[in-house]
């Protein structure tokens, strides 16, 4: 939980510092521009992964988690550039579907990093360099008996180091559109005024929180549930985060301009299909090609549910948040009183749920806040601290409790909360208006 916690607590850490940077100083972005920001976040980014060749070398497990709090603070950088960008990159209303658009890409990387670095940390490249030696000085194998090296870590966090390095040449390059504010830039807290940019931060809070402390809990909670074991249980696992990834794409055509009916639910279906077979392939391919595609035919009923909680949305970003947050704790519900299968997959399918909520909370928190939307998206990348608290507190319901089935009832009260921020909480006003 370390990992967790090393990570997380730089989301809010470096928000908190650009906050007070932006409230005394003046907005770093206002200044030096979206572009700049994005550049500094992916710089910030490789020297995390860089500090990973000597913290290996050191075997030094605090270095490891320093190395990913920079990591982490270069992502935050990335998040409070990128996502009040890509949302003012064209028309207001159809902010959440850009959102959307570029977070499935995000969770379709989700889908398939861990296969990719498993392959590269414990394969490929496991076999280079002297083996490491436990306290015993017997070497370190994998599960397939392979000898685990110092470089096995080092050498694909350099190769994403220089990755990120790459990005960042081809955004300096590439000409992308700028946009300035007539507006004097001031000092201050200017974005708490906005009542909509409060209730958002608790938004995300709840949202990141809920979503966090479910997938983390899901491993443990399937061998309770079935009695499968942790291998064969992140297999499915893989469901929960890949459903995020369908309902992006999902809500990328739907919240988008286009008005034709038809040519959306039809684009939305063979979305759906292509990667929920992208899903399935990953995780048959990590199985060794011995996952059976029977074993996993009933998400595809949720993924009916997810289109039609869609079509019920209407293509707003509001009304679709408080849809879903519905559906989620129906499902939740269901997962507490019911056993077996049944709490399995409604349990897995609410990352097809979770799926719209951070883009369509951060474009409704954001709305018609002017000079103070990257200091408004600071603020919501800040609220990311919930990922570090409220798994730790269905945690501890779970230990109350003496198993994880009944302390489902934890997130349940997030996606209340998100019920109403998508009914009333995120109707744009000032706290004095």
């Amino acid at each position: 939980m370390l990992v967790q916690s090393a990570f997380f607590s730089a989301y809010f850490i470096g928000s908190l510092v650009y906050f007070i940077i932006s409230s005394t100083k003046g907005d770093p972005i206002e200044k030096i521009g979206y572009k700049n920001g994005l550049l500094i976040g992916l710089f910030i980014s490789a020297l995390g992964c860089f500090l990973f060749y000597p913290a290996a070398a050191a075997r030094s497990y605090g270095f490891f988690l320093g190395a990913l709090f920079v990591l982490g603070l270069g992502f935050t950088m990335l998040q409070i550039a990128a996502n009040p960008y890509v949302a003012i990159l064209g028309p207001a209303k159809t902010a959440s579907s850009r959102l959307n658009l570029s977070q499935a890409f995000n969770s379709f990387g989700t889908t398939i990093a861990p296969i990719i670095g498993g392959y590269l940390v414990f394969h490929y490249f496991a076999s280079w360099g002297e083996p490491l030696l436990n306290k015993l000085g017997e070497a370190i194998t994998t599960d397939s008996g392979t000898h685990m090296t110092g470089i096995a870590v080092q050498l694909p966090y350099v190769i994403f180091a220089f990755i990120f390095l790459l990005l960042a040449l081809l955004i300096k390059l590439t000409k992308l559109p700028t946009f300035t504010s007539d507006e004097k830039l001031e000092k201050g807290a200017g974005a708490l005024q906005y009542q909509h940019l409060v209730l958002g931060m608790v938004a995300i809070f709840m949202y990141v929180g809920g979503e966090v402390s479910i997938g983390s809990l899901i491993i443990n909670y399937i061998n309770e549930l079935v009695g499968y074991p942790e291998m064969e249980a992140k297999s499915f696992l893989a469901f929960y985060w890949g459903g995020a990834m369908i309902g992006r794409f999902l809500g990328a055509i739907s919240l988008g301009e286009s008005t034709n009916e038809m040519k959306k639910t039809i684009n939305m279906v063979a979305v759906a299909l292509v990667t929920y077979m992208v899903i399935f392939g990953a995780v048959y391919i990590e199985s060794g090609f011995t996952f059976a595609f029977s074993r996993v035919w009933p998400f595809a009923i949720f993924i009916v549910l997810n289109l039609f909680a869609f079509r019920l949305g209407r293509s707003n970003a509001a009304r679709t948040l408080f849809i879903f947050s519905l559906v989620v704790i129906v499902l939740l519900i269901i997962t507490i009183f019911t056993k077996g299968s049944i709490a399995m997959w409604t349990v897995l399918s609410i990352g097809l749920f979770n799926s719209i909520m951070w883009s369509n909370i951060f474009t409704l928190a954001i709305k018609d806040l002017g000079k103070y939307t990257a200091q408004g998206s600071s603020l919501l990348v800040m609220s990311i601290l919930g990922a570090a608290l409220i798994p730790v507190i269905q945690g501890y319901v779970a230990d109350v409790f003496g198993g994880y089935h009944y302390s489902f009832f934890v997130p349940i009260i997030c996606y209340v909360y998100l019920a109403w921020y998508g009914l009333k909480g995120h109707i744009v006003k000032k706290w004095n208006n």
